[in-house]
């Protein structure tokens, strides 16, 4: 068996006082609290990206304002693993709400990583690999190591705009030729199918899929909200029964790495 390190979606920030399981929070939702809670077990940060360059066609949240953002949660809710820095995705439809190309946003996303470790070289920052095709990706790799940073001897790399397109074989391809070129793989949002396909080739990955699950189902017995989408007993069951199956040829840990 194969060991992929799972982290539970999380949506609701106040999980990171109530369990010690690891939690990948958002920092749009931890940006909205008042108050930060003091995380219990081990979690990841997603910068956002995704939300705000759909929303905006572009980061509207400095570097240096996520930077002090991200030393609080830090410093204040702890046992923070990992950050994602602020990357440009490359799906077609984030391409055309930008209005600039594949290429450059790659760039961008490189300049990110290195403009959040210049600013806070002490936070634990991960660079990302976006792209479209295998072609794509494999030049990002190589772009980043122009740029002075070698993604082989990272801890780990996330792997960016692949979670809408889990069903076909071509990010099959593209999770297996980058583990090939031993890259510790982190996926964004898989989803359990892609797990059991690709799943032996990554080093951790996080989803979110239970809530949506949620949604199209009638709440647990004895719950009074309509659904559970947002239910922390749902979830912790939900993931119990996805770490507990096996998946393929591996199965998932409650690890994380350190």
């Amino acid at each position: 068996m194969w060991p992929v390190r799972f982290l539970l979606g999380a949506h609701q920030p106040h999980w990171l006082g109530l369990v010690d399981v690891p939690l990948m929070v958002s920092h749009r939702t931890l940006a909205r609290r008042r108050w930060s809670p003091q995380a219990r077990g081990p979690w990841a940060l997603d910068s956002g990206a995704f939300s705000e360059i759909a929303a905006h066609g572009r980061f509207t949240t400095s570097p240096r304002d996520y930077v002090a953002a991200v030393r609080r949660y830090h410093d204040e809710i702890g046992h923070l693993v990992w950050a994602a820095p602020q990357d440009w995705m490359c799906e077609p439809f984030m391409v055309r709400r930008t209005g600039l190309d594949v290429a450059t946003h790659q760039q961008r996303t490189i300049a990110s990583v290195l403009d959040l470790r210049s600013i806070a070289p002490e936070l634990p920052w991960i660079p990302v690999l976006q792209g479209r095709s295998i072609d794509d990706y494999r030049r990002h790799v190589e772009a980043y190591l122009a740029a002075g940073v070698d993604l082989a001897a990272e801890p780990l790399v996330g792997l960016g705009s692949v979670c809408r397109r889990q069903a076909t074989s071509e990010i099959d391809r593209i999770v297996t030729t980058l583990a090939g070129q031993s890259l510790r793989l982190h996926g964004f949002g898989v989803k359990i199918a892609g797990l059991g396909r690709y799943g032996w080739a990554l080093a951790s990955a996080d989803s979110l899929a239970w809530s949506y699950a949620a949604r199209r189902e009638p709440a647990l017995p004895g719950h009074r909200h309509k659904n559970c989408a947002n239910c922390l007993a749902y979830a912790l069951a939900w993931r119990e029964r996805v770490v507990r199956r096996p998946l393929g040829h591996h199965q998932l840990t409650l690890e994380i790495a350190a």
